[in-house]
């Protein structure tokens, strides 16, 4: 087989692109005499800076050679054409990455022992965030999973991208990513002939001073002008890093979105069990999550799991009171102005579940002047609150837990439930 043909036209690509390159082609200036009584047409192109945590791929490609295309026509009309080019580099996906890296070689060793890396699972997703394929969003490959092509240890994806055992331990260094992925996005960026003016190419973060004041200069007029403002809002947010964490800034959860819940204060009502007695006297709440807000009518108990450990703190959210959760539902709420200083627990003490069972509650607006805590085996620590208000009009899980209870009295006994807590109970009509 002959490749003649092609080697005759790479040559000639090279070449062309060489001139191109020696006689500034491409480069483009303001006309010297400004805007006024000049009449040259002029058209722009730019392109979304290409993230460098990692090689251009095919992807990109594709959607670069449509402005490419443009400006190589509206060139051939005679205008003059600038093109520019970024490379994106703010965000947290190259810190993440470099983190990750680090963490490898801190615990497996350098060059890192692979069959010690834990394999990932989907398990590591949250239970109560929203399921993906629910939006147009989750339909697309994450762009996350396609950086790491199935890969389990960033080690494992920086080999991927051909870079050698001795090179792969700098890029611990988040900052060694921005010198070394840039020059390679240019490099293949000439490779194909792209009409940019490369004086003009610049990275998206502090390391560049320029676009860097350029950032805040746009922040500012936009503040002095009245357009943005500075609040909080529902979002993911990563406690390690400070920060929000936004779509693509993760290593992991792409796609994963706010789950919001309204939660339901059940309080305590006297006498209080001996587990509570050192919050004796005060007013104590155990909050529910629920999507259902309007069934609460219908509550005929409230569900905890004998088996996980919850935690007693302090709340000032409406005043100085005691709310019992798990620790995981306490953390997220100590983000939302529900503890005195933002990510900090005022934790009074644990109680296991075991030791919260039959406590008489009053629910808010409940057919029930008074409900009971009961068993549930199938609540998940990592989900809600893990304490589950019970409207079995409304809920299967809710109607055949209930029934259950009431057909097996050893049950009951096992945890202490007295038949006063369960028989009386029927499911509401909210009819």
């Amino acid at each position: 087989m002959s490749f003649t043909k092609k080697d005759t036209l790479r040559k000639l690509e090279q070449e062309v692109q060489e001139y191109w390159e020696s006689e500034k082609i491409f480069e483009e200036d303001a006309p010297t005499d400004g805007r006024v009584g000049n009449v040259e047409e002029k058209y722009f192109a730019t392109f979304p800076f290409p993230y460098m945590n990692g090689r251009l791929h095919l992807g990109h490609t594709f959607t670069i050679s449509k402005a490419e295309f443009a400006v190589g026509y509206e060139r051939l009309r005679g205008k003059k054409c600038l093109y520019p080019f970024g490379f994106h580099c703010t965000g947290m996906p190259i810190k993440a990455s470099s983190d990750k890296l680090k963490r490898e070689l801190e615990l497996y060793g350098c060059p890192p022992d692979l069959s010690k890396i834990p394999v990932k699972t989907s398990a590591s997703v949250q239970e109560d965030t929203p399921p993906a394929g629910t939006g147009p969003q989750y339909k697309k490959k994450s762009k996350v999973l396609a950086k790491e092509g199935g890969l389990n240890s960033q080690w494992e994806i920086m080999q991927s991208m051909g870079l050698s055992d001795t090179d792969i331990p700098q890029f611990v260094d988040s900052e060694h990513w921005l010198r070394y992925f840039p020059d390679f996005c240019k490099q293949d960026l000439k490779s194909i002939g792209l009409k940019v003016d490369w004086r003009r190419s610049f990275l998206t973060t502090d390391v560049n001073p320029y676009f860097d004041s350029f950032v805040r200069w746009q922040f500012r007029k936009l503040k002095e002008s009245d357009r943005i403002q500075f609040g909080k809002r529902h979002t993911i947010y990563s406690p390690k890093d400070g920060q929000p964490c936004m779509d693509h800034d993760r290593s992991s959860g792409e796609g994963v979105g706010c789950q919001e819940y309204t939660l339901i204060k059940m309080r305590v009502k006297a006498p209080y069990p001996t587990s509570l007695s050192r919050v004796s006297g005060k007013p104590v709440y155990l909050v529910a999550a629920t999507l259902r807000p309007e069934t609460m009518y219908g509550q005929t108990n409230c569900w905890i799991s004998p088996d996980i450990s919850y935690l007693v703190f302090r709340s000032i959210q409406q005043g100085d009171e005691i709310l019992i959760s798990t620790k995981r539902a306490a953390r997220n709420m100590s983000y939302q102005e529900f503890t005195q200083r933002e990510g900090e627990i005022d934790i009074l003490f644990e109680v296991k579940g075991i030791d919260l069972m039959g406590v008489a509650l009053s629910a808010p607006l409940t057919h029930h002047e008074t409900i009971y805590t009961l068993p549930m085996l199938t609540i998940k620590e990592n989900k809600g609150t893990g304490i589950v208000t019970s409207v079995p009009s409304d809920a299967p899980d809710d109607f055949a837990a209930l029934r259950d209870l009431k057909n097996k009295p050893d049950f009951r006994q096992k945890y202490g439930i007295t038949d006063e807590m369960v028989l009386p109970f029927d499911p509401v009509s909210l009819q």
